[in-house]
């Protein structure tokens, strides 16, 4: 740990200047930094696509119990994951790099850095596939449902297969060659995000043709009979926003693109949940005032509960088809920001030659100034994962929900290195920082949360457990691992190169500005943008 500790004075020196700071942390200047603290707080909330994402899980609260779940496990979730975003935050202010949890688990560990940053980093990626496949997969359920409400059409899997392939062509369109439009394209969905959820809260408030609540009925109505888990159900209540946040550490891939990452990016993260969490909660409270009965939900077509809710209280199919168009418009934005984001994580693993084929992955296009290649592998990987729902649908959920788990193992670890093993040393020295007390407090309240959750998404919604309702996620996510650690064994263990990047600079650190001007900018003469056995980091 005393060697890596040498690098503490020239990356505080050189935190002003972006670039600098990233080559000191081992890395080349790649990427075109375009993006300001309101984009990649828009990007962070993009991501979350509050009112898209609740809805599109709300089955689960409806069977957590109804408006108690709804409401309180809203206001819950937010407390909880604001002291993972905060954790995640000070990380990321400390070495701010596109590597994100898998680097700052390197750093932050000892003896055992090489193979505990490798299975970070497959974790992290497993999470960013599947998560963005989950958002992916929603937005096509979503699509299909609201069609069928003007028709009795139910779409077949391969149907509702063509329409997942078509939104994830469209976002690699979009994410590949319109980058530069991005941060604006953020910036739009924020705006549409803040009036969709004014629209709705009117359009419901005012029409209510199910009737309203009672004050004491619209935010604690609570029905354990529906899940089978008794005063349990609660729990399960949790899941849909605990959904919406679980992606609130992806911001981190795109540090490489932001001035002044080392404040920017943590305070996006930090601001995410307190801003998402107020404007969600002018969408779910007048949903619980308005919530037509529990059972009717719960036997809606296509197991999509949000276009039955909003028809039924609007009163005409058309209200509904309008109301679910402006989700569907968040969740088109969502689609966009966290391929985008999946992308740049993918590209930082190839850079450090972790992934098959690496060479190719970590290329950047000359034309456009971002990771194409790994961009394409991100679209790829989920059309195939979309096949496995051809043959079983409960087997496909259990792909999509380990994107959560996968995530919240990802943030457990460095979070976990750095309060018990660094004792903190490290994030107390991060331009933004919670201090001592108070980041103590959160890290130990974040890493119960996410003990909770791991057990939550492993659970199913439901009791009896059939075959089909029955969770598998911990199962799939057991055998990504394994699929992982087979790789480190046959590729990554043979590397016996000193390949961290604070190994490479420990030579130079006489003079480390003039060493990192010829090793690591691209704008230097000689430079190089392939991925050397210097800058390999697992």
């Amino acid at each position: 740990m005393s060697d890596k500790t040498d690098l503490e004075k020239p990356v505080e020196k050189l935190q002003d200047d972006p670039d600098q700071a990233l080559g000191e942390l081992g890395y080349p200047s790649e990427l075109r930094r375009n993006r300001s603290l309101s984009t990649i707080l828009f990007q962070s909330l993009s991501i979350a696509g509050i009112p898209f994402a609740e809805s599109g899980a709300l089955m689960q609260a409806i069977y957590g119990g109804g408006q108690l779940s709804i409401f309180v496990g809203w206001i819950v979730v937010c407390l909880m994951d604001q002291c993972v975003a905060m954790s995640l935050a000070e990380l990321a202010s400390r070495y701010p790099t596109s590597a994100g949890p898998y680097y700052w688990s390197f750093q932050l560990s000892g003896k055992h850095a090489k193979l505990l940053s490798f299975m970070t980093a497959w974790v992290w990626l497993i999470g960013n596939w599947t998560i963005t496949l989950g958002v992916n997969f929603a937005f096509a359920q979503l699509l299909v449902a609201t069609v069928s409400i003007y028709s009795s059409w139910e779409a077949t899997d391969w149907q509702l297969l063509l329409v997942l392939y078509a939104i994830c062509i469209l976002a690699f369109v979009i994410c590949g060659f319109g980058n530069r439009f991005l941060p604006l394209v953020d910036t739009l969905c924020a705006g549409w995000t803040l009036v969709s959820i004014l629209v709705v809260l009117v359009a419901v408030s005012v029409s209510a043709k199910a009737g309203r609540h009672a004050p004491s009925d619209a935010l604690a109505q609570y029905d354990t009979s529906l899940s089978g888990w008794g005063n349990f159900s609660f729990c399960i209540g949790l899941l849909p926003p605990a959904f919406v946040f679980s992606a609130i550490g992806m911001v981190s891939s795109m540090a490489e693109e932001v001035h002044a990452p080392a404040i920017k990016v943590p305070k996006a993260m930090a601001l995410c949940i307190p801003v998402g969490g107020t404007a969600g909660l002018f969408f779910v409270i007048p949903l619980c005032v308005t919530l037509p009965g529990l059972v009717d939900i719960t036997n809606a077509p296509s197991g999509q509960p949000i276009p039955y809710v909003f028809q039924v209280v609007m009163g005409t199919r058309a209200g509904a088809v309008g109301l679910v168009s402006l989700l569907l418009v968040v969740g088109f934005f969502c689609s966009i920001s966290i391929t985008n984001a999946a992308s740049r994580c993918t590209w930082a693993l190839a850079r450090d030659t972790a992934l098959p084929l690496s060479r190719l992955f970590s290329r950047v296009d000359d034309r456009v100034r971002i990771p194409l290649w790994a961009l394409g592998l991100v679209t790829v990987v989920q059309m195939l994962l979309g096949l496995i729902n051809l043959g079983s649908s409960s087997a496909f959920t259990a792909f999509v929900s380990v994107g959560v788990i996968a995530l919240a193992i990802t943030y457990s670890i460095p979070i976990s290195i750095s309060l018990f093993y660094n004792k903190r040393a490290e994030v107390s020295k991060a331009r933004w920082n919670c201090g001592r007390a108070v980041g103590t407090t959160v890290n130990f309240i974040a890493l119960a949360w996410i003990g909770f959750e791991l057990v939550l998404f492993s659970m199913p919604s439901t009791l009896p457990v059939t075959p089909v309702s029955m969770n598998y996620a911990s199962v799939v996510f057991v055998g990504f691992t394994t699929l992982a650690l087979i790789w480190y064994i046959v590729h990554a263990r043979k590397d016996t190169e000193p390949n961290s990047p604070p190994d490479t600079l420990k030579a130079g650190l006489e003079n480390p500005p003039a060493r990192l001007a010829k090793s690591y900018s691209i704008d230097a003469p000689g430079a190089t943008n392939t991925c050397g056995s210097a800058r390999k980091l697992i």
